[in-house]
């Protein structure tokens, strides 16, 4: 870097009338000196429209000077005891330093390599200070309490904090990451690791600021619906720059400026480092983000600069600073505060001769000290303040810090910052004598854990501050207070009886019914939440508009183009629908934020999201694994699944897979139920455990746009449709020599079997029983949870699983028919009776468009493979002969060369 010539500091050498120029700028300040800011605002604004209409083009910009936002004669003062916090914070840098090191020294034999962060919470620490000191309330008698969205990287200084609160234990810290034995602590932020202490898991990146907007905008849905006073909470975010890169991160944005959620604040570390470098080393992050959320239409509040600063800044009457602070560059930046006063002197100041004379007189030292916004603890404050008082608006804060702040050598504004984990005895040497830690030097090799005595000013400063806000954060509820009673089976009579002869419905519509009866529950009515992406009249759910309005914050300013229909397009301020348009990931966020309801706001809450199931874990599945870490309680609804059921529509909405990707997440339990009754009673069942029990599961179910006779409930089969399984219609009574199989089907292609069935018996005389099985995931897990027990209890009488149970009392090979990929079915292999045949037909392979007796011909799951796969499995038995297989594929006509629909 070098002097700049002098035609980059202002507009100066191009100006045509310097003097005129000079008039207006005085003029201006004139006005705002006499009238205020808002008066010389008003005036800007009218001159810019009227040089448009004058047709002078004015590119727009969002962004303002590389400066702090708030002057310092605005400054809010900070009320608190700064030398008392400075020193706490010391104390909680110094912990969480200790706390990563020694878990990166311990276990050699183990590699002695558990990883944490240090750099991060070392640039956040005045953020923090601030928040737990003077803003973030604990939920009390007069406050529900601010929802905390913790940046995932830092967690070791909120242990730190925690450890010095009395919360947390010394052995705790010295078993982080060491979560095995039950008394570690998680690396990041985890509800189901650490049930009472973390709300919300953030460290997936982008995931925290998208479910935080969502989780803001409930508060203000549960206010407006009158189901809690949340109006005077916060939603606190914090992120870091180059998180906002994630699409989640910024996606959302414009719907938290539309539905003005001023209790929403994010806090953006902008220490200008990722993981691995610069964030923006050829440009400015900051300048970046302030564009796109004043765009969005937020609140920008730059902290950038914090007070050493100001003097010179009062002096920079000609802008010169000014200047070179925003031409500078992000990654100059960081390479400054890798350096030293003296590399800042010759790189930044010289970039001009009269920024070098103001601080001509300054030492290397007193340049060094020139400190960045994010470690001003004055500054903070008053930012905070600004944000927290801010009306109308989401208010985003952009604090520029130094990651690794304080680690010196070892990390500090360098790019190894991200994961330095283990430090040397010099770097902690420095690190103790830089904040002034008191621990002698014949202790430093053992990196103790430092705690003041509890009748310190520090530690009765601590304990007094968050008593004054209603108690001690983070804290999560692990159960509601609340006791809600869930509707009994009997409620849902409409969709458990067989339909009238000649009516068919679907099981989608069976669905509707059910969530129709439920809201007229004058319990768990108010407490359901309908989420849908833009798809209700898809679903036929179209009828809930005028009957429950959808959550608009202004209402329903228009009238609706179909005000005259009976299922007008109604939104209401108190409306219980949520509708979020074409956007699944919000959506899922906001099903995040009702299904932890029962956490955050203390009232049980019933989220009933319902979208194509293609569009469901397949593309929001990280947000899916994140609501099984906040144990969600709720019910997702893959609306038109499997294979060959959106016959239309193709490869990319046709679902085979959904229910593999739901077995992956071990708190959801998911069913493919074929009929009303089996809807009904799963659901039913589900509310039971989520509400009246307050189990911490959430539901997949998948569901169907295909019309058919619904059977109707047979009482006494309703906890073996809960388990999975249950014996839909027996075959024939099995004659002398009569060869008997067993067909098992979920979904729609349970109808396949049961076509099967009629085919197996007229054309081949072979008695097949038809088993509907819900969920062969929930089968595969108790089938584990018996080869589990049994491995670990050798001389107890073993456990059977249940698919075994059902399955011993019913002779014959096995064949399993889904509209999904084999692997579904495949997972209950081990748990088929021994000596058994067991054949599996699914639809591996891309979806296509078609027909759907087409796509389960090409598939080869339709009732003729069904029929072939009984009599192979059969025949391998010893019951039929090899030759009847071959005639069966003959009489069906199908075809034995076409390629694999695996690799069509």
């Amino acid at each position: 870097m070098s002097a700049q010539p002098d035609h980059l500091f202002g507009a100066a050498a191009n100006d045509a009338d310097a003097q005129e120029t000079r008039e207006w700028i005085d003029a201006l300040s004139a006005v705002i000196a006499t009238e205020g800011r808002e008066r010389g605002h008003f005036l800007l604004e009218h001159l810019l429209e009227q040089a448009r209409q004058e047709g002078i083009d004015l590119p727009f910009s969002a962004t303002t000077g590389y400066i702090n936002t708030i002057e310092p004669q605005d400054e809010e003062r900070c009320p608190g005891n700064l030398e008392i916090e400075e020193r706490l914070r010391a104390y909680m840098r110094w912990n969480a330093m200790a706390m990563v090191v020694k878990a990166n020294r311990l276990h050699p034999e183990d590699g002695g390599d558990l990883g944490g962060h240090i750099s991060s919470f070392a640039s956040l620490a005045n953020m923090f200070g601030a928040g737990f000191n003077h803003f973030w309330h604990a939920e009390s008698e007069d406050h529900g309490g601010d929802c905390l969205y913790i940046q995932g990287h830092s967690s070791p200084g909120i242990y730190a904090r925690a450890y010095l609160e009395g919360r947390i234990s010394e052995e705790q810290l010295l078993n982080f990451r060491q979560e095995v034995k039950g008394k570690g602590l998680s690396s990041y932020p985890h509800p189901k690791l650490m049930p009472e202490f973390w709300q919300f898991p953030t460290v997936s990146m982008g995931l925290g600021p998208l479910m935080a907007i969502y989780q803001a905008r409930f508060l203000k849905y549960l206010h407006a619906r009158g189901i809690a006073n949340t109006e005077n909470r916060k939603v606190w975010v914090f992120c870091g720059d180059g998180e906002m890169d994630e699409v989640e991160s910024l996606g959302a944005i414009g719907l938290a400026a539309r539905e003005k959620l001023d209790n929403l604040i994010f806090v953006v570390n902008c220490n200008l480092q990722r993981l691995d470098g610069p964030v923006r080393g050829n440009g400015k992050i900051i300048q970046e983000l302030e564009g796109e959320f004043r765009g969005a239409g937020w609140n920008v509040i730059k902290l950038i600069w914090g007070s050493y600063w100001d003097p010179l800044l009062a002096r920079d009457k000609e802008g010169i600073l000014k200047q070179i602070m925003l031409q500078t560059l992000d990654g100059d930046y960081q390479a400054m505060k890798a350096n030293d006063g003296a590399f800042v002197r010759k790189n930044f100041f010289g970039q001009h001769p009269k920024a070098l004379e103001m601080v001509a007189k300054m030492s290397d030292e007193d340049i060094w000290r020139l400190n960045r916004g994010g470690h001003d603890p004055q500054k903070v404050y008053s930012a905070y303040h600004k944000a927290v008082h801010h009306k109308g608006q989401p208010t985003v804060l952009l604090i520029k810090t130094v990651k690794g702040f304080g680690m010196g050598k070892a990390g500090e504004g360098r790019n190894i910052a991200h994961q330095a984990k283990k430090l040397g005895d010099d770097d902690i040497r420095a690190f103790r004598d830089r904040f002034n830690i008191p621990i002698p030097d014949d202790k430093l090799a053992e990196i103790p854990f430092y705690k003041p005595d509890e009748h310190t000013p520090e530690m009765k400063y601590l304990h007094e501050r968050r008593k004054a806000l209603g108690g001690y954060l983070p804290k999560r509820r692990a159960k509601a207070d609340e006791q809600l009673k869930v509707p009994p089976l009997e409620a849902f009579k409409a969709v458990l009886d067989p339909t009238a002869e000649g009516r068919e419905i679907s099981t989608t519509q069976a669905y509707v019914r059910f969530l129709t009866a439920l809201l007229r529950d004058k319990e768990m009515g108010p407490r359901t939440v309908p989420i849908l992406v833009d798809e209700a009249r898809t679903f036929g759910m179209e009828g809930l508009f005028r009957q429950i309005g959808i959550y608009n914050p202004d209402g329903q300013k228009y009238t609706p183009q179909d005000r005259d229909q009976v299922s007008y397009y109604k939104e209401e301020v108190n409306g219980q629908i949520l509708q979020e348009g074409i956007n699944e990931a919000g959506g899922m966020a906001s099903w995040i934020a009702a299904a932890t309801s029962y956490s955050t706001n203390n009232r049980i809450m019933v989220p009933f999201y319902i979208y194509y199931s293609m569009f469901g874990l397949q593309r929001v599945g990280d947000l899916a694994w994140a609501a099984g870490d906040m144990q969600a309680r709720g019910f997702l609804l893959g609306g038109t699944s499997g294979r060959t059921t959106l016959n239309g529509e193709g490869l990319q909405h046709e679902d085979g897979h959904s229910h593999v990707l739901a077995h992956t997440i071990p708190n959801c339990v998911s069913y493919d139920p074929t009929f009303a009754h089996e809807v009904a009673v799963i659901m039913q069942h589900g509310l039971k455990r989520m509400v009246e029990k307050q189990e911490n599961v959430f539901y997949y179910i998948t569901l169907l746009n295909e019309n058919y006779p619904m059977p109707g409930l047979v009482p006494g089969t309703e906890e073996q449709i809960v388990k999975g399984m249950y014996l839909y219609k027996p075959g024939a009574k099995a004659g002398k020599g009569k060869a008997t199989v067993n067909l098992l089907g979920s979904g729609t292609i349970l109808r396949e079997s049961i076509a099967a069935q009629e085919l197996l018996e007229k054309d081949w005389g072979v008695s097949a029983n038809v088993w509907s099985c819900p969920s062969f995931n929930e089968l595969a897990r108790d089938g584990q949870d018996c080869e589990r027990w049994n491995l670990l209890h050798p001389t107890d009488k073993p456990r059977v699983a249940f698919v075994t149970q059902q399955l011993e009392s019913q002779p014959g090979p096995v064949v399993a028919s889904t509209d999904y990929i084999k692997a579904y079915t495949e997972q209950i292999r081990a748990y088929i009776p021994k000596g058994r045949s067991y054949k599996v037909l699914g639809t591996d392979g891309f979806g296509r468009s078609d027909f759907r007796s087409m796509l389960r011909e090409h598939f080869e799951v339709n009732r003729h493979y069904v029929v072939v796969a009984a009599l192979k499995a059969l025949s391998e038995d010893g019951a039929v002969p090899a030759a009847k297989v071959a005639e069966a594929i003959k009489k069906y006509g199908l075809s034995v060369d076409k390629i694999n629909p695996l690799y069509a």
